[in-house]
């Protein structure tokens, strides 16, 4: 986070830190950034990180960011928010994953409008391409549910 942060900077952009407290102990925070905010947990940062942003997209990471990530996708599924999200699919990263969102299609635990939510590309120009072009609009009801 911090490389992308310094990036960001050196194109004359700005960029926006929310720690929670834990972590902010445990690690030496940006002292460069824009803005850095100090919260109490993971919940407050999440919540912060989705009403300060525009979109979404996720670098190849672990735990934290693929949960962070389903989270935000399916606040768009629910209709909660209206932000683009995409997969930056550096050399493949999410190849599995995305695998894994055309299973639960097949499969019928996933909505086709839904797995649409997940846009994709290796390109960063292209992905925020795609990003700015989107219109999000998740379909909250179960496969197979009776119209109500």
């Amino acid at each position: 986070m911090g490389a992308v942060a310094d990036a960001a900077l050196a194109a004359g952009g700005t960029a926006i830190g929310v720690i929670p407290e834990v972590l902010f102990e445990k690690e030496i925070g940006h002292t460069g950034l824009t803005q850095m905010h100090i919260v109490r947990n993971l919940h407050e940062r999440k919540a912060m990180m989705a009403d300060l942003s525009d979109g979404f997209i996720a670098l190849p990471g672990g735990f934290g960011t693929l949960e962070e990530f389903c989270e935000v996708i399916t606040w768009s599924q629910l209709s909660l928010h209206q932000k683009p999200c995409g997969f930056l699919n550096v050399a493949g990263y999410w190849n599995p994953m995305v695998e894994m969102f055309d299973h639960a299609v097949r499969e019928e635990f996933l909505k086709q409008q839904n797995r649409g939510i997940v846009l994709v590309d290796e390109d960063i120009e292209v992905l925020l391409a795609k990003m700015k072009a989107s219109r999000p609009t998740g379909e909250a009801k179960w496969i197979g549910s009776a119209e109500r």
